[in-house]
């Protein structure tokens, strides 16, 4: 892109995720060459006005991208796979659909408030033979850390193809 304009230009690659719409969302600012001082600072503080803000270094975007980037849809499909099955046990989807939001959302913020590792809130919940611990083996049977584990490698890699083309 430096090269197109013909003269030096300071150019800072960022990538927001759709969660900004309210004010939630992640961005990821690129370090980059010919920056003047001040510039990444505005960039984290004009991102910042719509959620949290995280500088790395470039040949990390694309595992940005991946993760935060497409993880909105990621997340979207747990939601509405939770409320499916609140439904599929007699609940209204209405109801389903707050119950899944919201747990997911509160278990979000549960994390990100607290700093608390995943686990320990899995392991909060999980009583020994209780209910929860018998529907994370139904999780695990189906795999479910390996395919978001490879939704993101597959959404990394696809997002370091769609860069190479001309």
């Amino acid at each position: 892109m430096r090269g197109a304009l013909g003269k030096p230009a300071r150019l800072i690659r960022v990538m927001p995720n759709t969660p900004a719409l309210v004010l939630e969302g992640v961005t990821a600012i690129a370090r980059a060459d010919g920056l003047e001082s001040g510039d990444l600072e505005m960039a984290q503080e004009l991102f910042g006005a719509v959620g949290r803000v995280v500088v790395l270094d470039e040949d990390h975007l694309d595992a940005v991208t991946g993760l935060s980037g497409s993880g909105p849809a990621y997340v979207a499909i747990v939601i509405e796979s939770l409320a499916d099955g609140g439904v599929k046990m007699g609940l209204d989807r209405a109801t389903a659909m707050i119950l899944a939001t919201q747990t997911v959302l509160g278990s979000a913020k549960l994390i990100l408030e607290t700093g608390m590792h995943p686990g320990q809130l899995k392991d909060m919940v999980s009583s020994p033979g209780g209910t929860t611990i018998a529907g994370i083996a139904a999780l695990e049977e189906g795999g479910v850390r390996r395919t978001f584990i490879s939704a993101v490698e597959r959404a990394t890699q696809r997002s370091r193809e769609l860069g190479k083309r001309p």
